[in-house]
């Protein structure tokens, strides 16, 4: 994993369109957590069970104070095509550029195989739990697709 963020850091700033035509960035989630998770490909198996598990546990998440936002590197229509697809009550940031990503340290980093995803635009899957005052309050980088509603539940 590339990543070099950890808990306490300022979590770096993003901006975007998501599925919903929002243009959203990091200043929209001050005073609330957010969870930020970035994945490889919208409707391949891994990213659709990790999305439908954060589905499955967005009202836990909201009633504990916390929004959800996805980012991958596809565009507009492949996340509103997966959004629809899976029911998905959260929306999906487009990082088509992959500077949210490359920010995150989730899109690029040494070594081949880092550079072969890199250069198809797949990040590594990791998620961020962003505090309310934007810093960093948790990294997963081996989140568990099937559970990940309940790994970030158990954190907050």
């Amino acid at each position: 994993m590339a990543t070099s963020l950890k808990p306490g850091d300022p979590a770096p700033d993003f901006d975007g369109i998501t599925t919903d035509g929002k243009h959203v960035s990091l200043k929209d989630y001050r005073g609330r957590k957010l969870v930020l998770y970035f994945y490889p490909k919208d409707d391949t198996p891994g990213c659709t069970r990790q999305a439908c598990s954060l589905r499955d546990h967005n009202a836990e998440l909201a009633a504990k104070g916390t929004a959800v936002l996805g980012v991958s590197t596809q565009g507009v229509e492949s996340h509103r095509a997966f959004t629809e697809k899976h029911k998905l009550n959260f929306p999906l940031l487009v990082d088509s550029d992959g500077k949210a990503g490359r920010a995150y340290g989730t899109l690029g980093g040494d070594g081949l195989i880092a550079k072969l995803k890199s250069a198809v635009g797949m990040a590594d899957r990791v998620t961020f739990v962003i505090d309310e005052t934007g810093r960093i309050a948790h990294v997963v980088d081996k989140p568990d697709v099937a559970r990940h509603g309940e790994e970030l539940l158990a954190l907050l």
